[in-house]
């Protein structure tokens, strides 16, 4: 039997997958995509930004009815958690959230195919199902596998008490204790989850400081509101080794500038210390694709590999690993693929930490800009001097905008504070336009908001000039 013919072959179906292969078939392309599990989505949807985010929206109600209800003059009595209530509400948003880009896929007449994927050659790929092998070609191949979490040797990954993201979202009950390795978004994040449901969490990180690749005051805002969750930070620290037990787990953990170590116990030791791109048997040695000295795929300035039709996106290239990074170059690849000339400005892609009060920022850091020689002015404005923050008791973060020197034109705009990850839409806009500070203080903002602290924090910007502080 003769390979089935596409001219797109889309393999990976999260959303830098799915998304490109919904925008070829929008346009006429006739599309297929593989998936080797057994549901769709990808890491993000399954294992990674949704389940975490319906843990944190639930471990978030438990500890504001615990902290802050009785301020808001609602009494109760007899608290507690049901985690595996918890766990079911989580795996129903996953489940109905899988389904509707199941939906997505009949809707836009994708075949769907399941099983691991490999090239047989340049355009042929054999597929490789729980009913046997099934090859199929594509005119163009779409190489969006996403990327696993690394975890060393030494740290003795087993599943069980040393744990990664993936089996930290199904703990069944609140654990005593729990080490995360990596003070990253991940480890933040999830040590945040069970911080609030009052499990005793330590983090240990190598850099000075948390969240590293983001700007320092976000950083220092951020620390500062998960200390007061209780969370306990070791930074410019190591781990040496991680042993597991049967009910618990030893961290011997070093000073990064000194041989001084101790050693941490707990119930789980979460190791959140980045992503490695997921490229393992996928055939590429059938072809003239090209990995780098970090087992990225190596893609030019349209996303293709060296062999001609195939192309990469997402987690397995250069750039941050980001949900919406990878759905902007699934459609970039797609409309290229169709003749159109896209465009992703990369240095407009949000970054977000969905903590409670969340972190965004887009654009440069002040770091960056000092690098470059840029001048640049900065505006501020604090959560706490907002009304709408105070009527919600929000009241930790700030807004910060920094501004060209010269022409005023938005650089960066960073933000800590309740919303933070919706608010940060409205910088992406004005900066994708070329925005001034004053532009931006000179719109109307609806009162009372969160994103009038926008609005404040530009008018710092532009010559000092808050109205409210």
């Amino acid at each position: 039997m003769s390979a089935k013919k596409y001219d797109v072959v889309v393999i990976g179906s999260g959303p830098g997958g799915y998304v490109c292969a919904i925008r070829c078939a929008q346009l006429g392309l006739q599309t297929a995509i593989v998936e080797r599990y057994s549901t769709l989505g990808g890491t993000c949807l399954n294992v990674g930004c949704i389940p975490s985010k319906a843990l944190l929206d639930s471990s978030e109600h438990y500890h504001n009815a615990a902290h802050k209800f009785e301020s808001h003059g609602i009494l109760h009595k007899g608290l507690k958690v049901d985690m595996a209530q918890m766990i079911n509400r989580k795996d129903e948003v996953v489940d109905q959230t899988c389904k509707g880009v199941s939906f997505l896929m009949k809707k836009n007449k994708i075949d769907v195919y399941e099983g691991h994927a490999s090239f047989v050659s340049a355009k042929t790929v054999s597929i490789a199902g729980v009913e046997g092998e099934t090859v199929i070609e594509g005119a163009h191949v779409v190489i969006a596998t996403g990327s696993k979490p690394i975890v060393p040797a030494a740290f003795n990954y087993d599943k069980k008490r040393v744990i990664t993201s993936t089996e930290a979202l199904n703990i069944t009950q609140v654990p005593k204790r729990m080490i995360i390795i990596g003070g990253g978004v991940i480890g933040l994040e999830l040590g945040s989850v069970y911080a609030r449901l009052g499990a005793e969490i330590e983090v240990v990180e190598y850099m000075d400081r948390i969240i590293a690749g983001m700007d320092k005051d976000c950083s220092k805002e951020l620390m500062r509101s998960l200390k007061k969750l209780g969370i306990k930070f070791h930074l410019k620290h190591k781990v040496t080794t991680v042993t597991p037990m049967k009910t618990k787990v030893k961290v011997e953990v070093q000073k990064r500038d000194s041989d001084e170590t101790f050693e941490l116990e707990g119930d789980y030791c979460l190791v959140s210390i980045g992503r490695h791109p997921y490229t393992d048997k996928l055939g590429l040695e059938h072809t003239a694709v090209v990995l780098d000295d970090r087992g990225r795929i190596e893609v030019d300035e349209y996303l293709r590999t060296n062999e001609d039709g195939v192309y990469a996106i997402g987690d397995v290239i250069q750039g941050i690993m980001l949900a919406h990074k990878a759905e902007e170059e699934g459609v970039f690849v797609a409309e290229h693929i169709a003749g159109q000339h896209p465009h992703v400005n990369y240095l407009l892609i949000p970054n977000v930490v969905y903590t409670w009060p969340e972190v965004a920022s887009v654009g440069h850091t002040e770091e960056e800009l000092k690098e470059q020689g840029t001048a640049y002015k900065v505006g501020k404005f604090p959560m706490k001097a907002l009304g709408r923050a105070r009527a919600s008791t929000d009241t930790e973060g700030m807004i910060k905008v920094l501004a060209d020197q010269e022409t005023d034109e938005v650089l960066g705009v960073h933000m800590v504070g309740a919303r933070a990850a919706d608010m940060i839409a409205e910088a992406v806009v004005a900066m994708e336009f070329r925005a001034s500070a004053e532009d931006i203080g000179r719109i109307s903002h609806a009162h009372p908001t969160y994103t009038e602290a926008v609005k404040e924090a530009a008018l710092d910007a532009t010559g000092g000039r808050p109205l409210h502080i």
